[in-house]
């Protein structure tokens, strides 16, 4: 099997939720999930002072869907939604 690389969008109940402590538990679910690996996280403005979190992480294909890591990470406090936004194989 190949690698995929994987985007996780995440958007916080509210603008004052600490974002970097929401990061700092979803790399670990990420971990746990995918293993180390390479990760890229960045932080986006949405609306109104709101802001998303955006983290890139790389996964071997045959872990199956990443729908489950979204859904743990949904369910973690401060998060409103967790949404798989893009699943590409890596090449090279």
């Amino acid at each position: 099997m190949t690698n995929a690389i994987v985007t996780v969008k995440i958007m916080p109940v509210s603008p004052d939720v600490d974002l970097e402590a929401v990061k700092e538990k979803a790399l670990e679910e990420i971990k746990t999930f995918a293993g180390e690996g390479d990760t890229k996280s960045e932080i986006q403005p949405v609306a109104f002072g709101l802001n998303a979190l955006s983290i890139i992480f790389i996964m071997d294909e045959s872990l199956g869907s990443p729908d489950v890591l979204a859904e743990k990470v949904e369910a973690m406090d401060g998060v409103n939604s967790a949404e798989i936004t893009d699943v590409r194989r890596a090449v090279g």
